[in-house]
């Protein structure tokens, strides 16, 4: 539900804990119920034990809300680490689960120290690099391969081992043999979801969708006494018959131990030598990066104070954090957008709001261990893959093919060469697409990588922002940072009759810059735009010059 929240700056440090305590306490409360279901189901899906995501959400609370420089975001474990976090444990483990869960935590500490150093180095705004289709497709795929993985789990059956595509090929084999409790267990769970994304009412929205998954699945699985039911098969000619060799009470129910200070594990580094390792960290490492700050940037849109996160500072408290939860067992985290949306629209006004969703998660695995473990998987798997498909739903196909069709190109051929290959050759995939898009366009080499502009102040109260040839994705970097050191309050003109390219993530930077710097006092105007063809109508679409002035 959206709330009235004033627009006054509220206090920060324990000003703003007294003045808000309320307020995030609440939100706090609220993001909690919505965390704890989510943290275990990334944290099986992840390869790692059910309590390493309330570990990493625990520490996301109490020690990275203390550090970090933004203000509402949520810290924890995110679906879109699931891919590459399990891959690391597959990889380094080679079938050995636990072998591999501590090797990974080794990747975990060693990427965590690269983050902080990112963010000491000032390296925040390097997630500008990436073109927008190609992070968006990114994210596609890692729904697609979370659906893909977690639709097994909602049916009850355990597919054989192989590739991605042998596990999106074995689906109908696993609808074919499902086990009826533990289906009606996934579908009424996704049916929950489903339902409560229709419903508008704001006191019902008040209430957190996964809450309602989790009650209901603990309440059938009671029902079907899952502690004690027999595993059922499909037989063509008998229908479904109790199958005498497994039961299925500890297989389909969270395996959590009663005694959370057992929870805690510790990184094995004698892989550190290995290139399998080290994929690991750069995979961990970067995408985790890449998601924080874009996760960061996109809460910083849905604050009512509009205040803007400190990305550097940010990245190097995701860092430390990272870096604990490596060292005691945790999956790495980010700044979480879906719990982060749900904190704006709860009230929250600080950083204390994630405090207290880390303090509750930590009272709660302490003092009611026995209540997660009557959580049935089938539930937490329903809540993937709601999550896989909002993150590649028709509707960001229909998105990205809106901006143009050279979009869509970079979306697909990502999401192909991420399900095809791993996550890290897919993004570059993309890059390079994008890559010989500005070149067949007739873009020179070197402005690729290099910009031309200029910033002159016209007298006390105005600037004005000149740039030649193409400014694209991987050139306007050093644009942006100039624009980041202007004065607040005065007007900015941007002169782009000589600007040959404007691509799709540069005419959203200008989008947002014009939005953030109007909202502070100043002015924004472009001049030039009109001389420009764009490539669809969408507002925000790449453009071309379509004559260059001639000089005498």
């Amino acid at each position: 539900m959206n709330k009235a929240i004033s627009t006054e700056i509220p206090k920060t440090g324990l000003a703003g804990l007294k003045e808000n305590w309320r307020s995030d306490l609440l939100s706090g409360f609220l993001v909690f119920l919505i965390a704890l279901p989510l943290c275990l189901g990334i944290s099986m899906a992840s390869g790692f034990p059910p309590s390493a995501g309330i570990i990493t959400a625990i520490v996301g609370g109490l020690v990275v809300s203390r550090l970090s420089g933004s203000y509402i975001t949520i810290n924890g474990p995110a679906a879109g680490l699931i891919v590459v976090v399990l891959d690391a444990v597959q990889a380094l483990g080679e079938g050995d689960a636990m072998a591999g869960y501590r090797y990974t935590l080794a990747a975990i500490v060693v990427a965590s120290l690269l983050q902080i150093g990112m963010g000491i180095f000032k390296a925040g705004r390097l997630s500008s690099f990436f073109p927008a289709s190609v992070i968006h497709g990114m994210l596609a795929a890692i729904g697609i391969i979370i659906m893909a993985k977690q639709i097994h789990v909602v049916l009850g059956v355990t597919p054989d081992k192989g590739s991605l595509i042998s596990t999106i090929e074995q689906i109908p084999h696993s609808l074919m043999n499902l086990n009826p409790e533990i289906a009606i267990i996934g579908f009424t769970g996704l049916a929950i979801l489903i339902v409560w994304s229709l419903i508008k009412n704001p006191v019902l929205k008040m209430i957190p969708a996964p809450l309602i998954v989790v009650l209901a699945g603990i309440g059938l699985a009671s029902y079907f006494d899952l502690e004690h039911q027999h595993l059922y098969l499909f037989l063509p000619d008998a229908g479904f018959l109790p199958h005498h060799e497994a039961t299925i009470g500890p297989k389909f129910l969270v395996a959590i131990s009663n005694n959370f200070m057992s929870s805690f594990y510790f990184p094995d580094f004698s892989k550190i030598a290995s290139l399998e390792f080290w994929e690991a960290v750069v995979a961990i490492g970067l995408v985790g990066s890449l998601e924080s700050l874009l996760s960061a940037m996109a809460v910083d849109k849905l604050d009512p104070c509009k205040r803007h996160s400190n990305l550097d500072k940010d990245l190097t408290a995701v860092g430390a954090g990272n870096l604990l939860c490596g060292l005691i067992g945790g999956l790495p985290m980010i700044a979480e957008i879906v719990r982060s949306s749900a904190n704006v629209n709860n009230g929250a006004k600080t950083s204390w709001a994630n405090f207290f969703h880390g303090a509750l998660l930590l009272l709660f695995v302490v003092l009611f261990p026995r209540l997660i473990h009557s959580i049935p998987l089938a539930s937490l798997a329903a809540l993937l893959v709601f999550t896989g498909f909002r993150l590649a739903s028709p509707q960001a196909f229909a998105k990205v093919m809106g901006i143009g069709i050279e979009q869509l190109f970079l979306f697909v051929i990502t999401i192909v060469g991420v399900i095809a290959t791993d996550l890290l050759i897919g993004v570059a995939m993309g890059v390079v697409a994008k890559f010989a898009i500005h070149l067949a366009r007739g873009i020179k080499f070197e402005n690729l990588y290099k910009i031309h502009f200029n910033i002159d102040s016209t007298d006390a109260d105005a600037y004005v922002v000149e740039i030649k040839d193409a400014v694209i994705f991987s050139n306007f970097l050093s644009l942006k940072n100039a624009l980041a050191k202007l004065e607040n309050g005065k007007s900015v003109v941007f002169l782009l009759n000589r600007t040959t390219l404007i691509d799709h993530t540069v005419m959203e930077f200008f989008h947002d810059f014009q939005h953030d710097y109007e909202a502070r006092g100043g002015s924004c105007e472009f001049s030039g735009l009109d001389s420009h063809l764009p490539y669809s109508e969408h507002p925000l679409a790449a453009r071309q010059l379509r004559y260059r002035e001639v000089k005498p």
